[in-house]
């Protein structure tokens, strides 16, 4: 995972913290299969975390990571999980600085990563702060993980290989606001994909969200599966785009910056903010209005 961080061998890493307010966040990383198209495990456990830093508008420093392994577990198997975690943390700008390992009797690899990143006084990015007449924003295609996780779960094969979209976002939304947009409100729309991401939204800011369908950049081969297993596209799990509300104003030099990302090539334009009860409405490519609920049930469990 890199040099040993300040401590070394002691029980708890000693670290610089810079100027301005700390974000913390946490969570435990768990898929079946451990291993995917297009990632495993360790790159789930780093960008996920960084991510729900980034969402808030932190810039992501450390993390820590805590391993929970099953007897017998591969040695080798372990080494490509830490790989893809120092990989991923590389890519993000961020230092792992201090973990744990435990061993169960049985069941899969589980990865928990706390991180910690700082936020300029003043910033107060808040799925709270959508307001009417917002433009919604998603900085790429949506659908790609969990319907990668599935194929490889189930064994299924589609005429296009679909490959999981996890990366890091820290430095697709450092560049919006460096180039000073102004964001109210970011979600990753993980489990539950974009319509859960939504509702979210709606509810806490007390708003209507109304998306255009034709507008929502789903690439072909998950619009096929999805059409194939009777899934919404809005429903299944990504790990490597956004939900972004801006003001009005403001979305077309969002969108300029976004496209100019390896990361937000795709991103689009897909909705506004409205008064109204927290809720989200898709107008389809036929014009009729459809209500997006949260997803009542975990669609792909243990994808994330």
């Amino acid at each position: 995972l890199g040099e040993v961080a300040g401590g070394g061998l002691d029980d708890a890493a000693r670290v610089e913290v810079p100027a301005g307010r700390l974000a913390v966040t946490t969570d435990s990383y768990v898929v079946d299969p451990w291993e995917f198209p297009g990632g495993n495990l360790g790159d789930l456990a780093v960008c996920g975390t960084v991510n729900d830093l980034a969402m808030v508008g932190a810039r992501p420093l450390y993390l820590t990571a805590g391993f929970v392994l099953p007897e017998g577990f591969a040695l080798r198997d372990l080494d490509r999980i830490v790989a893809h975690m120092a990989r991923r943390a590389r890519e993000a700008g961020v230092r792992i600085v201090a973990g744990d390992t435990k061993v169960v009797p049985d069941g899969g690899p589980i990865v928990n990563t706390a991180g910690v990143g700082v936020l300029p006084e003043g910033r107060e990015i808040s799925g709270a702060a959508a307001r009417p007449g917002d433009a919604v924003l998603l900085t790429g295609e949506v659908g790609r993980h969990g319907i990668a996780v599935l194929s490889r779960r189930e064994g299924l094969g589609f005429d296009a290989d679909v490959t999981s979209d996890v990366a890091p976002l820290s430095g697709l939304v450092a560049g919006m606001l460096d180039a000073g947009v102004d964001i109210h409100a970011l979600r990753d729309p993980t489990r539950g994909g974009v319509a859960g991401a939504l509702n979210e939204i709606a509810a806490q800011s007390a708003v209507e969200i109304v998306i255009e369908e034709g507008r929502v950049p789903v690439p072909r081969a998950v619009r096929a599966a999805c059409d194939l297993l009777g899934y919404d596209p809005l429903e299944v799990a990504n790990e490597g785009c956004a939900v972004v509300i801006v003001p009005p104003g403001h979305a077309e030099r969002a969108l300029e910056v976004l496209r100019a990302h390896p990361l937000g090539r795709r991103a689009a334009r897909v909705g506004e903010v409205r008064s109204g009860p927290g809720r989200v409405v898709a107008r389809t490519e036929l014009g009729a209005l459809r209500f997006v609920d949260e997803p009542a049930g975990e669609l792909l469990p243990r994808i994330c």
